[in-house]
């Protein structure tokens, strides 16, 4: 171990080491202090720049609503602000008041059905089949090969679409067979042009297609509204003239558009509404399903003012005919 004193320094130093260090330059001077400049906010100080103070903005949903409306939607300081947050919260309605607009918002309109590569052949072999079932009527069958019935079920049954049988369409409804369709409007027809008919029960707007084939004027009457909402989206591509779509209760008819000189039904009652009937011309035909577990396709003939004949046709199966709208 070295006798020599350790050159290393220690702290605290002593006030000698730092005084002896100064001397030792050309001159001794004291060391200067700088007192910093700070400004003043609001005042102006040479040579020192002012700071800008700002002042707090509190939100008001007053502020917030205006900032919103002069920034094109967008309130002041962005949507994450406090402004965004006040005007969020205030905008914000009861679940009430939430429920009853989204009641008052149109329903979301479904975009016509594809091709899904259904040939015409296959509809062409239907019509046929229905022709050996026994409907002799060339302008039904015509109209039958015309309107493409797999654009009106869901993508899914499109291999289904040109077989003899009934298919969903949602809400406890169904399109009806092919045969049925062609039967009904034969009947209706009875060989004779038709100028204005009702159809009560648009479901899919298939058969209300088919009918705009062979009749001048055609109306049609569905009561659930979001069916009624889907034939026009299915219809629309078709840009048929002269079809008129109605939401509404079936059973009450069409006044305003009376007489009709045919009316068919798409749905089964007990009986058939007197209102209907009444709205049927004199010569007029009136084809619908009646009755409950069994059904039979029924034809009514208007005779006169007061006067209806009735003929019982084959048997057949449809849903319940029910009254107002949902």
């Amino acid at each position: 171990m070295s006798d020599k004193p350790d050159k290393r320094s220690t702290f605290p130093l002593p006030l000698s080491s730092v005084t002896g260090a100064a001397r030792k330059g050309p001159a001794f001077a004291p060391a200067r202090v700088v007192t910093p400049r700070v400004a003043t906010p609001g005042v102006a100080t040479p040579g020192v720049a002012t700071p800008r103070v700002a002042t707090p903005r509190v939100a008001t949903p007053q502020t917030a609503t205006r900032n919103a409306a002069g920034n094109g939607g967008q309130p002041n300081g962005g949507p994450n602000s406090a402004n965004a947050y006040v005007a969020r919260v205030v905008a914000s309605p009861s679940k009430s008041h939430s429920d009853a607009l989204l009641r008052s918002q149109p329903l979301p309109v479904v975009p016509p059905r594809p091709d899904m590569g259904v040939s015409d052949a296959i509809r062409r072999a239907m019509v046929a089949r229905v022709a050996r079932q026994g409907v002799r009527d060339t302008v039904v069958l015509g109209a039958l090969e015309t309107v493409q019935r797999h654009r009106f079920i869901e993508p899914a049954l499109s291999a289904q679409a040109y077989i003899d049988a009934s298919l969903p369409i949602g809400h406890n409804q169904t399109i009806s067979r092919p045969y049925i369709v062609a039967r009904m409007l034969e009947v209706l027809r009875n060989g004779a042009p038709l100028n204005r008919v009702l159809e009560i029960g648009t479901g899919c707007g298939y058969q209300a297609a088919v009918l705009s084939c062979i009749a001048k004027e055609v109306y049609s009457v569905e009561r659930i509204r979001q069916l009624h909402e889907l034939a026009k989206t299915n219809l629309r591509h078709l840009r048929i003239v002269n079809l008129r779509l109605h939401y509404g209760d079936g059973m009450l008819g069409l006044p305003q558009a009376a007489p009709f000189d045919g009316i068919i039904l798409a749905a089964a009652g007990l009986e058939v509404p007197q209102a209907l009937l009444e709205q049927l011309s004199v010569g007029g035909r009136l084809v619908a399903p009646v009755g409950a577990q069994v059904q039979h396709l029924q034809l009514i003939t208007r005779t006169g003012k007061a006067e209806w004949m009735s003929e019982t046709l084959e048997g057949c199966h449809f849903v319940p005919l029910r009254p107002g709208t949902v």
